[in-house]
C-alpha cells in the first residue's frame, strides 16, 4: 500500500513490454504490420507528406519503424511489437536511451487509429518511476546489462 506523500507510478508495464517471451505466459500480443502501415498512411496525409521506408521488426528488435516526411522534414516512427505504442526520434537506430522526440501535430492519426502515442516525457522517465514489478529476473539482467534506466530505453530495445 502506498503512503499518502508517494505518487502512483507514471506507467505501468504489461506482460511483453520488453519484447522478451516466457513460453510458459503462452505468446505474447502482437501489433501487427498491417494496422501501423494504415496508420502511418493517414498521419501522412495529415502531414500533407509520403510514408518513407517501412520496416518489419526483426528478432531482436522490439518494434516496427518507419519515416514520415512532411512539411518539417522526415520524422522516425517506431511502433512497438506488442503493444500499440508510437514514439518518435530524429533517427532509426536499433535501440534507444532518450533519444525521443516530441510527436508532431499528425501524429492524433495513430490516436484515432487506436495507438498510444507516448510523450517524448513518458519515454524519458526514469525506470523508478515506472511499475516494473511485470519484469522477470531475466529482463533485469537485461536492463542492467545494456544499462538502460528509461522507460524509452526498455521499450524500444535490440537485445538478445
Amino acid at each position: 500500500m502506498r503512503g499518502s506523500g508517494e505518487a502512483a507510478p507514471a506507467f505501468v508495464l504489461p506482460r511483453g513490454a520488453t519484447g522478451f517471451f516466457r513460453p510458459e505466459h503462452g505468446p505474447l500480443p502482437e501489433t501487427g504490420l498491417p494496422a501501423f502501415r494504415a496508420a502511418l498512411y493517414a498521419a501522412a496525409r495529415a502531414a500533407g507528406g509520403t510514408v518513407g521506408g517501412v520496416e518489419a521488426r526483426a528478432y531482436p528488435r522490439s518494434f516496427h519503424s518507419a519515416s514520415v516526411t512532411g512539411g518539417a522534414g522526415p520524422s522516425v516512427v517506431l511502433c512497438h511489437a506488442h503493444h500499440p505504442w508510437i514514439a518518435f526520434a530524429a533517427q532509426l537506430r536499433d535501440w534507444y536511451r532518450d533519444e525521443f522526440l516530441t510527436p508532431p501535430p499528425w501524429s492524433q492519426a495513430f490516436v484515432h487509429a487506436g495507438f498510444a502515442v507516448l510523450a517524448a516525457e513518458t519515454l524519458t522517465a526514469p525506470l523508478s518511476e515506472v511499475d516494473t514489478s511485470v519484469l522477470s529476473p531475466s529482463e533485469w539482467r537485461q536492463v542492467r546489462a545494456y544499462g538502460i534506466d528509461t522507460l524509452g530505453g526498455l521499450l524500444f530495445n535490440s537485445w538478445d
